[in-house]
């Protein structure tokens, strides 16, 4: 085993504790050949000072929808009761990036609400072309998911490219961005977009426009999404 895993949760969180538990043991009885580490969330009271550190400034609307005139897209903002938990979110990815930008292998991420349904093709990851794969199963973890699911089953390839659901100008990721295997490759290409655009919401960033022929999808998805509240809409 080479690749870490890293499950994002919010540390004492009887809730999120109680999640990342489920996952964790979701993949050792799946019989996956690697061990899930929790990482400590960032907190919102951190966010001003890990953002200053990094020297990382947010770029993403809170209300309404902006065209970022740069790469084309279409900024819409997310429902946000609480900005520095969105922004707190982002840097809980982010910092893993960094981590798994100076490493050799790859980097299994995992938001708390995760969970595995089946065992992980580490190889056919490695193998694959992409430099960023989602574990996820599409349905009911993001918009028009049924399109997204009918297009990625229509590839022959085990893993198939992030699919086109929407406009061009609105950034499309993976499905709920909770479960997925980061290359070095791919977390240095993140680096540097959020070097360029600014910090902008983990999933909006992470987007087929901006990383054309990087993202991909397990066709076997082996993942799915937990029933939990929302920490980042809170």
């Amino acid at each position: 085993m080479l690749e870490d895993a890293y499950v994002i949760r919010m540390k004492d969180d009887v809730s999120s504790e109680r999640l990342a538990n489920n996952l964790i043991m979701s993949s050792i009885k799946s019989d996956n050949d690697f061990n899930i580490t929790k990482f400590d969330a960032i907190t919102p009271n951190r966010v001003a000072s890990l953002m200053a550190l990094h020297n990382v400034k947010w770029n993403y609307p809170w209300e309404g929808s902006v065209t970022d005139f740069s790469s084309g897209l279409l900024k819409t903002a997310y429902p946000t009761r609480d900005r520095n938990k969105r922004i707190a979110c982002f840097l809980s990815h982010f910092l893993l990036w960094k981590q798994c930008a100076k490493s050799e292998y790859g980097m299994f991420i995992f938001e708390h609400d995760a969970i595995f349904t089946k065992q992980v093709n580490v190889q056919a990851l490695r193998d694959a072309s992409y430099d960023i794969i989602s574990l996820n199963d599409p349905r009911g973890a993001t918009r028009k998911s049924g399109v997204f699911h009918e297009k990625v089953q229509s590839h022959s390839s085990s893993v198939a490219p992030i699919p086109q659901i929407d406009d061009v100008s609105v950034p499309q990721g993976l499905p709920g961005n909770s479960a997925y295997f980061i290359k070095p490759e791919g977390a240095k290409k993140l680096l540097k977009l959020v070097s360029e655009f600014g910090a902008w919401p983990n999933d909006a960033i992470m987007c087929r426009q901006l990383m054309p022929r990087q993202l991909g999808s397990v066709k076997d998805y082996c993942t799915t999404v937990q029933k939990s509240i929302s920490t980042t809409t809170q």
